[in-house]
């Protein structure tokens, strides 16, 4: 059974999750609690705990402080810390340090449940790459997967690091990067000689970090469009960045990308389409998720996201004119995600910059918030009942004239003036299926008839859009269970067994 401690000067964190936690159901023996960082490192070194717990700040000895001594007295601790808001510079050093986790506060059951089961994992992987040392020199795939993660969270700080894991020959050898997040392992990506792919588990998604050595990362997309077929499991990849240290950005691009497949029940394949510049960039996790609430129409999502964030910004403490500022930005964020459908939303939402400005309390302020985007959501809803019907029509009737070429979601949703991600939301739920699925409806029901025309199997793959004939292959064989061949070989001895 594992070892673990809390360290927190917080009577209420220590006891609290002391008593609300279900330790032995994780494999789990709670062996001690302290309130500082003296007496903490104390407890360390009589305990040697698997997993330590601690709070950022405590007297005596800080957390930072307490982390970097176990590192060096036993680096093989598990270490998760507890931050509060506007603590990300010591957040980067903890992790620098070699925390594997960190948890905002407040904490919550959930919060805990996940770091706990991410940790324990984590301790598997590790004793079983301890067992792997005593048979090799060194486990180069599992300081490549922390090196690989690091450079996800870290940026520019960890790139030396991954040079070393990757191999500085490797490495000089580095196009670029591209990041996939998955909701399960799923089928396993191949090596090519165009990239390197470090794969490994991360919360809830299973992450791959490809290394290209030659771009356009064609080989790819390609291995991508066919394992797509076969896949049980949905991808989101973010877009390739020419330089190793934005390889962050393109996880959260994935992450995203990931978000919205899921949405839209996609298996397979799903790639990030840089479409929303019209929204401030590096948007908070909160954000993030009040505008996926906003689009997919989700009222009381958007509410309780609204109440966290209420809650959140209570806790920084900030001065009325910050609050103002976070506010007003919170509200453009709504108010452009509301014009995504091609329509002006700032009458229909009565935005009053003036009138906020006259508020002294935090309360007023996120009142007057709460109206502002329940008026925006209410918008985008009454719109999509007015508009939408018009605005598939005319998307349907594009798709039908140009199906048969690169006919990209992007494409259509600037043909009928709105946003891609607001438009593809908005095809699945009037016609239900999305944009992708009905693309490749239309175009095998088309090879169909082409084929029992007698069309030979690579002109028709041409003819309705594939310009891959293993694609094309695939993609037929998967829609109607038999290859094309088969199926106008099948059909041709039919017509001729009737005559």
């Amino acid at each position: 059974m594992l070892k673990a401690v809390i360290f927190d000067d917080e009577y209420i964190v220590t006891q609290g999750l002391q008593m609300m936690v279900d330790w032995s159901k994780y494999g789990i023996q709670l062996v001690g609690t302290a309130a500082d960082g003296l007496s903490a490192g104390q407890m360390v070194r009589e305990l040697q705990p698997d997993i330590v717990m601690t709070d950022i700040r405590m007297p005596g000895l800080t957390g930072l402080e307490l982390i970097e001594q176990i590192m060096k007295e036993k680096p093989d601790t598990a270490c998760i810390v507890f931050s509060g808001f506007n603590e990300f510079e010591y957040i980067r050093t903890a992790l620098k340090l070699g925390v594997i986790d960190y948890l905002d506060k407040p904490i919550t059951l959930e919060k805990i449940d996940e770091a706990l089961q991410r940790t324990i994992a984590r301790i598997g992987r590790q004793q079983e790459h301890v067992q792997l040392r005593t048979q090799l020199e060194a486990n180069k795939d599992a300081l490549l997967e922390k090196a690989a993660l690091d450079l996800l969270l870290l940026g520019e700080e960890a790139v030396p690091a991954w040079r070393a894991a990757f191999g500085e020959p490797n490495a000089e050898r580095a196009a670029g990067v591209t990041v996939l997040a998955a909701t399960g392992r799923g089928e396993r990506l191949d090596e090519h000689s165009s990239y390197r792919i470090i794969s490994f588990p991360y919360g809830k998604e299973w992450v791959s970090v490809v290394i290209h050595y030659e771009l356009p990362a064609d080989e790819l997309w390609e291995h991508l469009t066919l394992l797509s077929l076969q896949m049980q499991v949905t991808i989101g990849s973010g877009q390739t960045y020419t330089n190793i240290a934005e390889a962050g950005l393109s996880y959260k691009e994935a992450l995203r990308a990931l978000r919205y497949a899921v949405f839209l029940e996609e298996k397979g394949w799903t790639r990030f389409v840089p479409v929303e510049e019209h929204l401030p960039s590096g948007l908070t996790e909160r954000e993030e998720e009040i505008v996926f609430c906003m689009r997919t129409g989700n009222k009381e999502g958007l509410l309780r996201q609204l109440d966290q964030y209420k809650h959140e910004v209570e806790i920084q403490r900030l001065s009325p004119e910050q609050v103002e500022q976070e506010v007003l930005k919170l509200a453009y964020i709504g108010y452009q995600v509301a014009r995504e459908s091609g329509r002006d939303a700032k009458q229909q939402a009565n935005v009053s910059y003036r009138e906020l400005g006259e508020m002294t309390s935090r309360d007023q302020m996120f009142e007057w918030l709460q109206e502002q985007m329940e008026m925006l959501h209410n918008f985008m809803k009454e719109d999509k009942q007015a508009t939408s019907h018009n605005a598939v029509e005319k998307a349907i009737v594009f798709i039908e004239q140009n199906y048969s070429q690169s006919c990209t979601l992007q494409e259509v949703a600037e043909h009928v003036g709105m946003n891609a991600t607001y438009f593809s939301l908005l095809f699945k739920e009037k016609v239900g299926l999305s944009y992708i699925k009905y693309v490749t409806k239309l175009r095998m029901e088309q090879a169909k008839m082409l084929l029992l025309k007698g069309m030979l199997v690579n002109d028709v793959s041409k003819k309705v859009g594939y310009f891959n004939y293993r694609h094309f292959t695939e993609q037929f064989k998967k829609y109607t269970g038999v290859t094309p061949s088969q199926y106008r070989e099948g059909h041709v001895t039919a017509k001729v067994s009737d005559e």
